[in-house]
């Protein structure tokens, strides 16, 4: 069980950190409404220019709490928590810009993962 929750705690991670300081300005098939970088997601979204930032600031610092966990354990579930509520809101957007449910599917995964670390 121990396994499962670093693997997993692990993938949240490293799949955070690689959208968001690796491919936030790269086109991507999951990006909502056909947007090219994550900056045009978020437009196309309706929501301020600001709000990227700040949930790629959270992002990112999940993720390295989730690390962090490895460590220190009492950072887990609280990170993961947080992730699944973030993943929460990301196929919110998808849903009302009407995406179609596959372009959801890596929000989705992240938040079973997340929701499999938050309970262990």
């Amino acid at each position: 069980m121990k396994w499962l929750l670093l693997a997993g705690q692990v993938i949240i991670a490293l799949g955070l950190l690689n959208v968001w300081l690796l491919r936030t300005g790269k086109p991507s098939p999951w990006r909502g409404g056909g947007a090219a970088s994550m900056r045009e997601e978020f437009a196309v979204y309706g929501l301020p220019a600001w709000s990227s930032t700040v949930v790629g600031f959270l992002k990112i610092t999940l993720a390295l709490l989730l690390i962090a966990g490895i460590w220190f354990p009492v950072l887990t579930r609280p990170a993961a928590i947080g992730v699944l509520v973030l993943m929460l809101g990301a196929i919110a957007m998808h849903v009302k810009v009407g995406d179609p449910p596959q372009k959801s599917l890596p929000a989705a995964v992240l938040l079973a993962l997340s929701l499999v670390v938050a309970l262990l």
